[in-house]
């Protein structure tokens, strides 16, 4: 695939977000109301204020999630060609392994992964 190819699936890309933001524009029917601003939770108004601060420790725990949930993904694919790969495949795995439990050893250094 060359740079040209890249480069239109780039724009293509581009000009079909860009469609798709511009038609629901164009097509939705909107209404402007004070009560679309406010805050809304099970349909009982809220007491108090709205904007409280959340610990980002929540945040920090759900991202290691993640990261390391889609790395599980990729070791599907792996796991359907080792045997036609041979020692390659095994060897490219333990480095990512290894890559992986050396983020993990980080995040559990810096305090990351404890529960606030």
């Amino acid at each position: 695939m060359g740079s040209a190819a890249l480069l239109l699936c780039t724009l293509c890309g581009i000009a079909f977000a860009g469609a798709g933001i511009l038609l629901s524009k164009a097509l939705a029917k909107t209404s402007h109301n004070t009560s679309k601003g406010l805050p809304y939770e099970c349909g009982i108004d809220t007491i108090g204020t709205s904007f409280i601060q959340f610990n980002v420790g929540y945040y920090l725990f759900a991202l290691i999630f993640l990261v390391f949930d889609v790395e599980l993904v990729f070791m599907y694919p792996w796991a359907v060609v080792v045997k036609e790969v041979g020692i390659v495949a095994f060897v490219e795995i333990i480095v990512f392994m290894f890559i992986l439990f050396m983020g993990f050893l980080y995040a559990w250094r810096k305090g990351a992964l404890k529960w606030a």
